[in-house]
């Protein structure tokens, strides 16, 4: 027997992300919207984050090195100059007390006497010699002489440490001035975020440039979503850091910062914006951590750039772009 078997045909639709389907109605309180998001990165690069309860804080001295240089100039300079100030003072006790046990002092006035340090009187004396002695200016007007074999050992002692104090800290104002901390002032990022479409897809796109002629080497993007997520064992994690692509697989991720250039992020079924809709997007308490890195040129030496790009100006359609900033320039008829 013929009969007609009618087979459901599905017609297969492009899934779109949320951002470009009819919002859904959603009930969010005032409150919510209102509330001044704490940023987890300032727009100077700055982390807002405080390391409080750390019960091992000699960790931070078994890398004393990198503990000083990362101090706040105020902090380092005083360092500095408490310690050359000390080690004076402890050398030039130390001269004193060998002057005053052998008698020195009582034979000041004695020109048969052979004192461990000519000319030394006090104990104001004894802290210039420990300074001419560790700075190696030599005026000549205190010598020590050779009856004194504890004062050579002395001698031989604060030469060799006042060599490891000028090296230790030497370098570390070295390091700390060499930084290129104030290179990143001269990379701008765009103020706003900006989902639109570009090249039918939908993207997340914003810009960067360098102010600067020498430009940065081997410079290289990446981009950090900072938002809570809850799994599904019912875990809470108020900072999960989740990856976006802009570029990694595809190598455009490596810029030549020679003119300002649009970073652009496709929404798709990977993207973490995926599943946030247009009207939910302005209300997530969310932020984006782009990390900008490359080599300086002039120094030669690596410097991270990060910078937050919250908020975000989104829209499905062209009128929401980034506005251009380079133009083509004829070359001038002679």
């Amino acid at each position: 027997m013929d009969q007609d078997v009618e087979s459901p045909v599905a017609i297969h639709q492009p899934k779109l992300p949320k951002q470009a389907r009819d919002d859904l109605p959603r009930h969010i309180s005032r409150d919510r919207t209102k509330r001044k998001i704490q940023r987890y990165v300032r727009k100077d690069g700055k982390c807002n984050v405080h390391h409080g309860n750390v019960r091992e804080t000699y960790r931070y001295l078994t890398d004393i090195f990198t503990t000083l240089v990362d101090l706040k100039w105020r902090f380092n300079l005083l360092i500095f100059v408490m310690v050359y100030t000390v080690t004076w003072l402890f050398f030039g006790m130390i001269w004193w007390l060998i002057a005053y046990i052998r008698g020195d002092m009582d034979h000041i006035e004695d020109p048969s006497w052979t004192p461990c340090v000519t000319n030394l009187n006090g104990f104001v004396s004894a802290f210039l010699f420990s300074i001419e002695t560790e700075t190696t200016i030599g005026y000549g007007y205190r010598v020590i002489t050779d009856k004194c074999p504890e004062g050579i050992i002395l001698l031989l002692i604060q030469s060799v440490l006042g060599s490891i104090v000028n090296a230790f800290m030497v370098g570390c104002m070295f390091v700390k001035i060499s930084q290129p901390k104030k290179r990143a002032e001269t990379l701008v990022f765009s103020t706003h975020a900006v989902i639109s479409m570009r090249d039918g897809k939908l993207c997340l796109m914003f810009r960067v440039g360098d102010l600067r002629n020498s430009h940065i080497v081997e410079a290289s993007i990446r981009a950090k979503l900072i938002k809570s997520k809850q799994t599904s064992e019912g875990e809470f994690i108020p900072l999960n850091q989740t990856d976006i692509n802009v570029g990694y697989y595809t190598g455009d991720d490596r810029l030549f910062l020679v003119s300002p250039l649009i970073i652009s992020h496709e929404i798709n079924q990977q993207s973490p914006f995926w599943e946030i809709s247009k009207a939910q997007l302005p209300k997530e308490e969310l932020e984006i951590v782009v990390i900008l890195e490359g080599m300086v040129e002039a120094t030669e030496l690596m410097k991270q750039k990060p910078v937050e790009t919250y908020p975000l100006v989104t829209g499905v359609n062209p009128s929401f772009k980034l506005q251009e900033l380079c133009s083509l320039k004829s070359k001038p008829k002679l």
